[in-house]
């Protein structure tokens, strides 16, 4: 690593949906750990759809403060698409994505940007306590990253989308062209120089989780078919056991005819119909879902649009000058 510590411009990405409440605190947490620090910034806010005030709340930021930077999208587009959006739109040397609600705590950015000064192009936030939440959602979760990190081949056990990134590595993950990109992977993937800070889960002090089970369950769906075919692998593992069994079943439906001992009735027939037609639908399930995402990306709509931008009078006339 190169000794001589860099200094840069940091943007700081905040994904934000029906956030009106924890986008003040937000702003002003973060721009005052990263002022402290010495550390110049921008944290750029994206709106991701959000019904409440968040963008009223974000537009008061902007008026408020310099440094802060907001884009709403024209619909609800997801956590992705905000986390691309983001990135698209930040001019910093390095890049740190986290969660609005703080549940990420700021401080650690302090942290990963001297990791970055250092050298290091992606420096990933560890998690060693997922904080107080419900044991029904913790179990979810659990089993959400368990099925992802077996699908992916890479552990995804105390991953999370606080991560700090280099330049280059932020115009490598914009550079690909899927549209159902799953950054907290995609940022592993593309390896480069990496550190890991660890971190705790802090308590949301405003509003509530947006993550229900249904919505964990569709994300692990679509980010494991996103990011693996593993899926697909199954469909031949269920053939393969299938096959297997129907053979020792005609092996042995052979003997019994032979002997003459052959089954009566059609219960075993029915059943194996049963079994067979079901796992059938299930491989042509999964084939189908991979096959909607491949006429997904064939269409080559955008990943998000944007609806609005804003931002401090300062802020952009700095800008303006940069160009």
């Amino acid at each position: 690593m190169d000794n001589e510590k860099r200094q840069g411009l940091l943007s700081v990405v905040l994904p934000s949906y029906n956030e009106e409440a924890s986008v003040p605190r937000a702003a002003e947490t973060i721009s005052g750990i990263l002022t402290g620090a010495g550390i110049r910034h921008e944290l750029i806010f994206v709106d991701d759809g959000s019904r409440d005030g968040t963008w009223k709340a974000i537009q008061t930021q902007t008026a408020q403060r310099s440094q802060v930077r907001g884009v709403r999208f024209s619909r609800n587009f997801g956590k992705e698409a905000a986390i691309f959006a983001g990135l698209a739109q930040a001019r910093g040397d390095c890049t740190a994505v986290m969660d609005c609600d703080l549940q990420h705590p700021p401080e650690k950015v302090v942290e990963m940007y001297c990791l970055w000064q250092e050298g290091y192009q992606v420096v990933e936030g560890i998690k060693v306590s997922r904080g107080r939440e419900n044991p029904l959602h913790t179990l979810a979760a659990k089993m959400f990253y368990s099925a992802i990190s077996g699908a992916m081949g890479i552990d995804m056990s105390k991953a999370s989308d606080f991560k700090l990134l280099d330049r280059r590595a932020v115009d490598t993950l914009l550079a690909m062209r899927e549209k159902n990109a799953f950054f907290r992977a995609l940022s592993s993937w593309i390896g480069f120089s990496t550190a890991q800070v660890e971190f705790e889960v802090q308590p949301r002090l405003e509003g509530e989780s947006k993550w229900s089970i249904r919505s964990l369950v569709r994300y692990a769906i679509t980010n494991i078919a996103a990011f693996s075919v593993a899926p697909l692998q199954l469909v031949t593992l269920l053939g393969a056991a299938v096959f297997l069994c129907s053979a020792v079943l005609g092996v042995w439906s052979l003997w019994q005819k032979v002997t003459g001992r052959a089954l009566e009735g059609f219960t075993t027939v029915i059943l194996l119909q049963l079994l067979i037609g079901s796992i059938l639908m299930v491989c042509l399930g999964i084939i189908g879902y991979y096959i909607g995402k491949i006429y997904e990306e064939l269409k080559d709509r955008p990943r998000y649009i944007l609806a609005d931008q804003c931002e401090g009078e300062k802020e952009h006339g700095q800008a303006e000058k940069t160009l």
